[in-house]
């Protein structure tokens, strides 16, 4: 089911207010890509990334272009191992958030 325009607006003044919620938001997109619910994973990437860096700074971090950036966390998007890690060092490096698999 689509997420309406008003409810991701919502997100991501939360995600914009509270450091918190933001952290929480950005480690729940990984682990659900790291536990098989990529779609889901990269739709919440997708809206964490408007909220904090933004496609276009983004981009620039990344050497890719923004439209690239947009489908690959946009439904049917399939980022390339290399493409994904790069997004995830440049949005740890912009949020301070660094990422650890527990044991």
């Amino acid at each position: 089911m689509a997420l309406t325009r008003s409810f991701k607006e919502t997100v991501q003044a939360h995600v914009r207010k509270d450091p918190k919620f933001a952290e929480a938001l950005f480690k729940e997109a990984i682990d659900l890509m790291l536990n098989g619910d990529v779609d889901t994973g990269k739709e919440i990437l997708r809206d964490y990334i408007n909220a904090t860096i933004g496609f276009q700074k983004l981009a620039k971090r990344t050497a890719l272009k923004p439209e690239s950036l947009m489908r690959m966390f946009g439904p049917g998007g399939n980022p390339t191992t290399k493409n994904l890690f790069s997004v995830v060092k440049q949005l740890q490096h912009n949020t301070g958030v660094k990422l650890q698999l527990a044991r």
